[in-house]
Parts: C-alpha cells; sequence; structure tokens
C-alpha cells in the first residue's frame, strides 16, 4: 500500500536529490488542498464562516470572483474566497532616507523585503533611517503583524510572514504591506497558502510586473484578490498542528541524512588522507590501497567525493606511489643526461628553460631512489601565442586553427578551434608553431591550469602556453603531472579580475620524473583508475535518478491516500 511504500522507501529516497525539500512542498500542498487532514463533519462550513466575517465586519459576503481558477475541487465544508474578504484593514509602510548600512543599536530602522520573504521573519534585514526623522506610527512593526513583501525575484514577490517576536523601532517600507486578518481565520493556514500553495505561487508570478528579473513588482489590489481555498475553521487549526507536526520530522530526517552524509565523508576523507600521506612501508601503503579501492565505491555518494578520489590518484601518481618500481628501469638520472645529449635544438626546437635541458633538482617531496626531479622548462620547449589585430579582418577567417584558453577542457584530442586565422596573419604576428602531440595550458582568469592535447598543428593567443615534450617524456605523464598541479598553479596566480600564471612560473615548477618505462605503467595505471572514477560518477548519476523516479513514483501514489502515508510516517 502507499504508506506502506512511502516508509518502506524512505530511507533510500531520502539521498536523492531535493528530497526532504520535495517532502516538504509535497506536504504543504496536501495542506491547501484538504488532503492533509480528515474532514469533520461537526465542522461548521466555511460558508457559514464567511456569513460570520460578513457580520462582523458589516459588509456584504464575499468569494473568489472566478472558481475556474481553482486547479482542484475543494473538499467538502471548504469554500472560494479571497484575501480581501479575511482581511480587516490592510496599509503600507513609508520610504524615509536611510542609510546603505544596517541600523546600529536600536536606531529606527526600515525593513527591506529580504526581512519578509523567507517564510521567517528577518528583522536584521533592515537599513538606519537618517537621524532626526520621526517615525510614522502607522508604519511601526509590531508581534503578531502579518506582513507581505510586494517586490522582490519571481519566485519571492508577495511572500508572507508574521512576526513573532516584539521588534524594537522598526517600521516598514513601502514595499511591504501589513495585513489585519478577522479573528475567524487561522493566520498560519494563510501563510501557507500564500506562500506556499502552487496555485497561490502562479497567480502572483502571472501578475507581477517589472522590466527587471531580480525585482518584481505586485499591487496590493492583486494580493488582496488572491484566490484562497478556505477551511472550515476547526479543520483550519488542525491543518496548522499537523503541517509543524511533519515539518518536525521533515528536520529530524534531515538532521539524520545529514549525519549519514558526515560519517560517509569522515571515513572518505580520512581515506584518501592515508593515501596521499603514505607510509613509508610500501607494504602498509598498499594494504591502504587495497581497502580503499574496496570501500570507496560504496561510500563514494556526491561529485565532490569522486573528484577527491581523482585528485588523490594523481596525486599518488607524481610521488611514485601508484605502481611498483622496476629495479630493470634505467634510472631517470641517465634519462636527463640523455635529454641534456639531445636536446631539444636538434629538432628545431629553442629551449625556454631556465638553465640547461635535463637539469638535476632538489625536490620538495621524497620520491623513489629510481626517480629524479628537475623543471618543467628543462624536459620541454614552452612558448605561448598572441591575437592577431581584430581590425585586421585580412587575419581572420583563415584555415589554421587558433586556440583560446576557453577552448582547453582536458581534452586529449583537441581540433577544429572556434576561430580561425590566415596564412597572413601566421607570418606577421608573432605565433609558435604548434604540433600533434603538444600540451596546451591556460594560464588567465577562471581557466588556469586547464588542458589540452593538440591533434592537429595549430597556434593560439597569449593566455595559453604550449609544450613539445622532449624525448624520454612520456606526454601523457607530463599532462597528469601537469593537472595534478592545476591548483597549485591557481594559487602562484597573480592579479585582479583577471589573475594569471606567467609562463616563466611554469617552466619553473619543479617535476619529478620517473623512468620512461615507469612513466608508462604509470599512464596505463592511471587510465584504469579514473575509468573506476568515470564507472563510479556514472552509477551516482543512475542512482540520482532512480532515486528521484522513486520518489515521484511513490508521493504520487500517496496522493491517493494521503492521510495515511503521512500519518503513517509520523
Amino acid at each position: 500500500m502507499n504508506a506502506e511504500r512511502l516508509l518502506a522507501h524512505f530511507e533510500r529516497i531520502s539521498e536523492a536529490p531535493d528530497a526532504i525539500a520535495r517532502l516538504r512542498r509535497f506536504i504543504l500542498d496536501l495542506a491547501v488542498r484538504g488532503k492533509l487532514v480528515e474532514q469533520d463533519p461537526e465542522d461548521e462550513p466555511a460558508e457559514e464562516l464567511l456569513i460570520c466575517i460578513a457580520k462582523h465586519n458589516k459588509s456584504s459576503l464575499s468569494t473568489a470572483s472566478d472558481k475556474s481558477l481553482f486547479p482542484f475541487e475543494l473538499p467538502t465544508g471548504w469554500t472560494h474566497t479571497t484575501f480581501r474578504t479575511l482581511v480587516q484593514s490592510s496599509g503600507s509602510g513609508w520610504s524615509p532616507k536611510a542609510l546603505d548600512t544596517p541600523r546600529e543599536g536600536n536606531e529606527w530602522g526600515i525593513l527591506k523585503v529580504s526581512a519578509v520573504s523567507w517564510d521567517q521573519f528577518r528583522p536584521e534585514a533592515n537599513k538606519q533611517i537618517l537621524p532626526g526623522t520621526q517615525p510614522k506610527p502607522q508604519a511601526v512593526v509590531r508581534k503578531g503583524d502579518f506582513l507581505i513583501s510586494r517586490a522582490n525575484t519571481a519566485e519571492l514577490v508577495a511572500r508572507a510572514v508574521i512576526v513573532d517576536s516584539e521588534p524594537v523601532n522598526l517600521m516598514m517600507s513601502d514595499k511591504i504591506v501589513r495585513l489585519e486578518l478577522v479573528d475567524l481565520c487561522e493566520p498560519k493556514y494563510i501563510l501557507i497558502n500564500n506562500n506556499h500553495s502552487t496555485f497561490s505561487r502562479s497567480y502572483y508570478a502571472d501578475r507581477a510586473t517589472g522590466v527587471s528579473p531580480s525585482m518584481k513588482n505586485v499591487t496590493r489590489d492583486v494580493i488582496l484578490d488572491l484566490p484562497i481555498p478556505l477551511p472550515p475553521l476547526a479543520e483550519q487549526h488542525r491543518i496548522v498542528a499537523k503541517v509543524d507536526e511533519l515539518m518536525a520530522l521533515c528536520d529530524q530526517l534531515e538532521a539524520a541524512r545529514q549525519q549519514r552524509q558526515q560519517g560517509r565523508e569522515r571515513l572518505v576523507a580520512a581515506t584518501l588522507q592515508r593515501l596521499n600521506q603514505p607510509a613509508e612501508d610500501p607494504a602498509s601503503f598498499h594494504k591502504d590501497a587495497s581497502f580503499a579501492l574496496q570501500v570507496l565505491p560504496s561510500l563514494t555518494t556526491t561529485p565532490a567525493q569522486i573528484k577527491q578520489l581523482r585528485q588523490t590518484i594523481l596525486n599518488l601518481a607524481v610521488r611514485g606511489k601508484l605502481v611498483e618500481q622496476d629495479p630493470e628501469d634505467e634510472p631517470a638520472e641517465e634519462l636527463l643526461k640523455a635529454i641534456s645529449l639531445d636536446s631539444l635544438k636538434s629538432k628545431g626546437r629553442k629551449t625556454t628553460a631556465a638553465g640547461c635541458p635535463g637539469i638535476a633538482i632538489e625536490g620538495s617531496f621524497a620520491v623513489p631512489d629510481s626517480w629524479a626531479w628537475t623543471l618543467l622548462g628543462g624536459i620541454g620547449d614552452w612558448g605561448s601565442g598572441s591575437t592577431p589585430p581584430r581590425g585586421r579582418a585580412d587575419y581572420y577567417s583563415g584555415d589554421i586553427s587558433w586556440f583560446k584558453s576557453g577552448e582547453l577542457g582536458d581534452n586529449k584530442s583537441l581540433s577544429d578551434s572556434e576561430e580561425k586565422i590566415t596564412h597572413l596573419a601566421l607570418g606577421e604576428c608573432s605565433f609558435r608553431n604548434n604540433k600533434p602531440g603538444d600540451i596546451l595550458v591556460a594560464m588567465y582568469g577562471a581557466t588556469i591550469g586547464k588542458l589540452a592535447i593538440l591533434a592537429e598543428e595549430a597556434v593560439t593567443n597569449q593566455a595559453v602556453c604550449a609544450c613539445t615534450p622532449c624525448w624520454g617524456v612520456d606526454t601523457q605523464y607530463l599532462y597528469l603531472f601537469l593537472l595534478a598541479k592545476r591548483d597549485d598553479f591557481r594559487l602562484a596566480s597573480e592579479g585582479g579580475a583577471q589573475p594569471n600564471i606567467s609562463k616563466v612560473k611554469i617552466v619553473n615548477t619543479p617535476v619529478p620524473l620517473p623512468p620512461l618505462a615507469e612513466q608508462h605503467r604509470i599512464v596505463a595505471k592511471v587510465e584504469e583508475l579514473m575509468a573506476l572514477c568515470d564507472q563510479l560518477e556514472q552509477q551516482l548519476n543512475q542512482a540520482d535518478q532512480q532515486r528521484l523516479r522513486l520518489l515521484e513514483a511513490v508521493l504520487a501514489e500517496a496522493l491517493v491516500e494521503p492521510e495515511q502515508a503521512l500519518a503513517s510516517l509520523a
């Protein structure tokens, strides 16, 4: 049955994205449709309630002008009405001159619309009025006031709050409306209907005006004409009590979900930390690595955790902890000697390294004995590009690929740039001719550290640094190292709105170089583990989709018998 299914699957569906928020919306939607609590035939019908309200206000009986506006049938005992029928009086605030900063202490302040837009009164959202300005008594905010913001974003416009504490020296702005509700209605039920009914939110959105999407407005008359499905007064009280009860349950479910997630995150963090700071004993490390590969697939439940796992794999790769060393491999020191003898000059390249190609240096962390530290500039030829003058139409729309930093997306086969340049531009502007297999590194702005490996001859703009690796340096290994260093490159960047890392800093970055045979093994192992991460990411996405589908199905089924389903949750 529905209730049993809701309970049986809730622990699973509570892990779905936005699950608790969806459950809250489900509860509130049921509340305004008359499906949250049972109707009592002994309750005085809402139509009689309206007659009493009309007599009390000495006004004519008023109901919603167009019942067809409601997308659902009302339960027995309910009726259609409007805000206007339930309001004894209404008034707006005023707009005195005010400072841009919140008030200090108990100076007089004017409420901003954000103080009443989030289902909770936020008295700290205010501006201090200019000293000496006399407050208007009719604008002073008091405990129990029912306030609605006339202006806000399309989503938040006409959201209401009930002031739950006695404010000190606060007034409404002219964008806030105070409604004094009649005694014969439950303010919290009216609040739920105004803020959370799908119909109400659609009603306001359709009638909001304003050019800017960040600031829409509705008039006081639009607010007063809001159609409201009105239950008997006794049922209004029962609805509010049930909503409070179920929202408290949602708080508990959310806390439990967060506790489970925090527990998983602590275990994942501890596991990854052991890998990132491995024991000196190789046997202990391999034991830790084996444990991590066993438990991480079941613990990894967020994209952030998969990102951490990918970074850990890269860190291990460039520290010599990912694959075993082979004593038969030629040591990297011999590789550096070979690089020095067979420098890039023999290939028509001019080295840009600080110092000689293949120079050995002291590293920042311990690496295996067969490895050696050097500089990035010593194991490759580096250079950047330029941007031809935009005023020269004859420099553009040619057939030579010209890549900008925004086109680098960690792709290993980059071709076909967004813009092309001509051979004339290539001959007259300052460009480095890049070959297939060259690595590109973005140096500017949000793209700093983004990578690509060229699949064609191409040039770049000045925001991209390109490298042709030396003989003896696996292009894929160098790519992995640069990927592992991305965060460091970003931290080393300089500048304000458009930070950048210079080519000089890149080429002077120390790099741990393994023997060539081990470079190949590292690349193969990383590809294997990254494929596992891809699989985890795919499984995570599939699991999220399955939870969402199950959530939709269970909530839709619970709509058939919502009282039993929600009662069972409590």
